[in-house]
């Protein structure tokens, strides 16, 4: 499989044949076919495999039909009314991909935002850390609000540049992922089911690790390994035992440590002399 590190936005357009960006630090484009295209074909295909890693942020809303995304070990699930997001230095793989004739993405450097407030705020936004398979699955009435800010955004940037134009866009990019903020709690509530079972083996796997003597032997687990174990993004575990615990993935292992300090001591009250 091709790999291809894109270092700017304008390598990563003339990759894919598309016209050179306004501001080489920010581009978003919106395809869509016309109608005498869409009379012999109602999608887009991307039949090369390919492996990428870009150096900036991006932001895309797509409709996939067919095929896998693949970040690390998960597969993308592929569901109408998908937004999803990357940070820099994501690898990113896309095998045989075919998507809806209509799809909006956005790419942004770190120095287009470094003067503005949300260049620390985007921090707190997780969700450009998750995984591929953890993307916000929005509802009908949820994609057409995004679609409208990505419309308002695509708006200004072809707009004469002046003054108030990055302040503009900026704002817009703001409210954009707010709403994404949002709905991805939305997204949590829908799938209480599922998280619970991401809980229940979070558990599990603490109870292994006791079991195994791998405390002592390992000391306590990092983050970053119990999300491993699970197979999902550090960031997208830890908000999920946030949502649903109301505590931090940190405070989970420190109680479950207490807990299992106590039976010990039950157990054999001298263990702990």
């Amino acid at each position: 499989m091709p790999s291809f590190k894109f270092d700017n936005i304008s390598d990563f357009h003339a990759y894919f044949n598309l016209q050179a960006p306004e501001n080489p630090l920010f581009s978003i484009m919106h395809n869509q076919l016309d109608e005498n295209e869409k009379a012999n074909c109602e999608a887009y295909a991307l039949d090369e495999p390919i492996e990428t890693n870009c150096q900036f942020y991006t932001i895309s809303l797509k409709n996939i039909i067919s095929g896998e995304i693949s970040y690390g070990r998960t597969k993308y699930d592929c569901t109408n009314g998908s937004l999803l997001f990357t940070a820099p230095n994501q690898t990113l793989s896309f095998n045989n991909i075919t998507y809806s004739s209509e799809s909006f993405h956005i790419a942004f450097h770190k120095d287009y935002i470094r003067t503005f407030p949300i260049y620390e705020e985007i921090k707190k936004y997780n969700f450009f850390n998750y995984n591929v398979n953890e993307a916000l699955h929005l509802s009908p009435k949820e994609e057409q609000i995004i679609k409208d800010i990505f419309k308002s955004i695509q708006i200004e940037y072809h707009n004469n540049q002046d003054e108030f134009s990055k302040k503009i866009i900026i704002s817009q990019l703001e409210t954009l992922l707010n709403y994404a903020d949002r709905f991805y709690k939305r997204q949590f509530l829908n799938r209480a089911d599922i998280n619970k079972t991401l809980i229940t083996k979070f558990k599990e796997i603490l109870n292994t690790y006791f079991d195994n003597n791998l405390f002592a032997e390992e000391g306590i687990p990092t983050v970053e390994w119990m999300a491993q174990q699970l197979n999902v993004s550090h960031r997208y575990m830890s908000d999920t035992i946030k949502i649903e615990t109301g505590t931090t993935t940190k405070d989970q292992i420190n109680l479950f440590l207490v807990e299992e300090a106590k039976n010990l001591l039950r157990i054999n009250p001298k263990s702990c002399v």
